[in-house]
């Protein structure tokens, strides 16, 4: 690759503080890359102007096929349980990291570049993405950073002038995502698994540095780490809960130390609520089914702990068990803290209780009986408020039922402070108008890569920015799928 001045800032504390946690690489050579879509509010937030990333120099670099000045490009290892199967060298497949920066908000940010060619750990793959997948990933985190979900982002997506083999030849593309991080659990798994706890140690000092500054000087540091993931991890769950969002693949290599969403491969969001919906097409027993998603949390959390007793209690592993024990089973209750308060303000309460529990499960069960649309439900509550009930019961066959969950909802409000404009701001504040319907995200995407026409993409992600508010003219952006749409599947790398 050849080098040339770039408009990135880089530091490389991973790749200097960690040495022997990944391998250096070099990105494809693209042979004709093209600029097809810049987040500019990204890069502003970044501090990175677009005027250089549109450069020949800049989208060389957003491909792989130049290396950015500063930059110290690599494949991180990890390990990670698979569908429960315990895989001890994954690594990035087909990503390829090349720094960081510091934004305008003084955070550290990865740039890493998704489907940039073979690494060392691509295991046979040839390391590359096609289109849809590339975009699909930039629809769907920049759709969840909208509904104040922490997550990736997706800073750039550029084609590489080639085309990749899948079922059939595709355009290929890469994804510039941008993190936090990307230490996952499945980090710790990897130099756990072989025995080496100094690299352990080492990892947890940079993690905690880097996510958890206030922990250091603290004795217990490395179980306050843990506390810490925990609650990041669980407060991420109940929001995904609460906006019907199915990760689909929450392989501990795919959940991470900050706390944000990663790897958009066979997700998806629901529209009739059914607490056991897949997507996945692999994903055959529901392991990573929506109801399934706090209990999978909770195992996950569990691998995370079991990396780390060494830290906890050096010389009485049986000690360390039991403190680490104790914070596992303390993430059900966790969890349950975090969902219930994002639930409740979902139908209008500010502070919760224990009976408001049974409250908003006698709605989701109702809701599952008679096939009601997740979204549309939740935010027709508001108008329950402003005298208008319509579109609340619509979403129901046996209006008994729903009427009855009205009358003593209603109740439960009137114990509130709050007036009925408050309660409707609120919850107007916390349920989305529109969320990446399945069925619109597939008709973006095929139209994109069939007839190089992104326009129904960039009205997707154009709506998709504001969430929470109803557009002009976007009726269509509200609704589920028609019935011959048929059951949606999802694959990885999707």
């Amino acid at each position: 690759m050849t080098l040339e001045p770039s408009g990135f800032s880089f530091e490389n504390t991973f790749a200097n503080a960690l040495e022997g946690f990944y391998v250096p690489i070099e990105g494809h050579l693209a042979p004709a890359p093209k600029l097809v879509k810049l987040n500019e509010d990204l890069a502003g937030d970044l501090g990175i102007a677009t005027d250089f990333l549109r450069s020949e120099t800049g989208v060389n670099i957003l491909s792989g096929k130049q290396k950015a000045n500063g930059s110290s490009p690599l494949a991180q290892a990890y390990a990670g349980h698979q569908f429960g199967g315990f895989s001890p060298s994954l690594g990035d497949g087909r990503a390829m990291l090349l720094g960081e920066i510091i934004d305008r908000q003084g955070n550290r940010r990865d740039i890493q570049l998704k489907g940039s060619g073979q690494t060392p750990f691509s295991r046979g793959g040839d390391g590359k993405a096609a289109l849809g997948p590339v975009l699909r990933e930039y629809i769907i985190s920049e759709a969840m950073h909208a509904l104040d979900i922490p997550s990736t982002r997706s800073l750039a997506a550029v084609t590489t002038g080639e085309q990749v083999y899948r079922e059939t030849a595709l355009p290929g593309a890469v994804l510039t995502r941008v993190a936090s991080s990307h230490l996952r659990v499945g980090t710790f798994q990897f130099f756990a698994a072989r025995g080496q706890e100094d690299k352990v140690r080492q990892l947890a000092d940079y993690a905690i540095e880097r996510h958890y500054p206030e922990l250091l000087g603290n004795p217990d540091k490395y179980l306050g780490f843990l506390k810490s993931v925990i609650q990041r991890q669980a407060s991420l769950v109940a929001k995904w809960m609460s906006v019907g969002f199915i990760h689909g693949v929450m392989n501990t290599d795919n959940m991470t130390i900050s706390g944000e969403t990663i790897d958009y491969g066979p997700c998806a969001f629901m529209d009739t609520y059914k607490s056991n919906t897949v997507f996945s097409s692999i994903d055959e027993m529901g392991r990573y089914a929506y109801r399934m998603q706090p209990v999978i949390l909770q195992w996950n959390l569990a691998r995370l702990a079991e990396c780390l007793l060494f830290l906890f209690d050096a010389d009485d592993r049986d000690n360390a068990v039991h403190i680490a024990t104790e914070e596992i089973n303390a993430i059900p209750e966790i969890y349950d803290t975090f969902w219930l308060a994002q639930m409740g303000r979902k139908i209008g309460l500010k502070e919760t209780n224990d009976q408001d529990k049974h409250l908003i499960n006698d709605l989701l069960e109702i809701m599952e009986e008679q096939k009601a649309d997740f979204t549309k439900t939740f935010r027709s509550l508001s108008q329950v408020l402003d005298s208008d009930k319509n579109a609340f019961l619509s979403q129901f066959q046996n209006l008994a039922s729903a009427q009855e969950w009205l009358v003593g909802w209603q109740k439960r409000l009137e114990t509130e402070k709050s007036n009925a404009q408050d309660q409707i701001t609120l919850m107007n504040t916390v349920n989305p108008v529109y969320i990446p319907r399945n069925h619109l995200v597939e008709e973006a995407l095929e139209t994109t890569v069939s007839s190089d026409d992104f326009k129904p993409f960039e009205q997707l992600l154009a709506i998709l920015k504001n969430p929470f508010e109803r557009q002009f003219e976007a009726d269509r952006y509200e609704q589920g799928a028609s019935d011959d749409f048929g059951p949606y599947v999802t694959y990885c790398g999707t």
